[in-house]
């Protein structure tokens, strides 16, 4: 996670801060491809707090991470879990023309849930924000995930996937719910795991080319068993 541990959204689900963020780190990229290095990483996850005290939300913080772990060695996947930085398209473009391997922005719940689950983001928005990248940029995989067990349906939860493909997403992650705090919202439903095969099942028969689904599955849950076809050259 890049940008700092301060967030400036409040999502009814997520334990992470929410308050004034600090400067960015300036040699923060420099600094994640040297650890990348070290630790001989092959698939490398790059999220972050939102940042909507920046003009660009740190869309370019995220694009000098990804072109110093290029730097370091071209071959490494590299997937990008970002905000939906309040749809500007100047700014996922940045981050885009980075060229991650993976563009991942989640969904995270059904329509009628995501005003309570969600801080400032909308249904709607993310949608078009995974549609819009991969318009941008036709050789990235999109990736999104849903959160269960917060009080949808199965004909909620089967229309968001509906609508995640109509956006051309690729691939998709369905985990259980799990509250931080009792100041979180509260988990509404236990999802069997047999449940979960279910929905796997539907998942890959509307067309995700990947699907991970379970009770501890979350967005980078075992990210390095996709393998998304080599990138073209720069």
């Amino acid at each position: 996670m890049i940008a700092g541990e301060r967030c400036t959204r409040a999502c009814g689900f997520c334990a992470v801060s929410t308050a004034k963020p600090f400067a960015l780190e300036e040699d923060e990229p420099e600094r994640v491809a040297e650890a990348v290095g070290r630790m001989n990483l092959k698939h490398v996850v790059i999220t972050a707090v939102a940042r909507d005290d920046l003009a660009d939300g740190r869309a370019n913080h995220f694009a000098r991470t990804i072109r110093a772990i290029r730097t370091l060695d071209p071959e490494i996947v590299i997937e990008v879990l970002t905000p939906d930085f309040n749809g500007k398209e100047n700014c996922f473009r940045l981050v885009l023309d980075a060229r991650p391997d993976i563009f991942n922005h989640n969904l995270e719940t059904v329509e009628r849930l995501s005003p309570s689950v969600r801080s400032r983001a909308k249904y709607r928005l993310s949608l078009d924000v995974l549609c819009r990248a991969k318009e941008l940029d036709p050789g990235v995989v999109t990736k999104s995930g849903i959160m269960l067990g917060l009080g949808e349906n199965e004909t909620e939860l089967f229309q968001a996937m509906d609508d995640l493909r109509e956006a051309t997403v690729q691939v998709l992650t369905l985990g259980q719910y799990l509250r931080p705090t009792p100041a979180h919202l509260p988990v509404v439903e236990y999802i069997r795991p047999e449940t979960f095969d279910v929905y796997r099942q539907v998942a890959e028969q509307k067309g995700f080319e990947y699907v991970a689904s379970g009770p501890l599955v979350r967005s980078s849950y075992h990210a390095a068993d996709y393998h998304p076809a080599r990138r073209r050259a720069t």
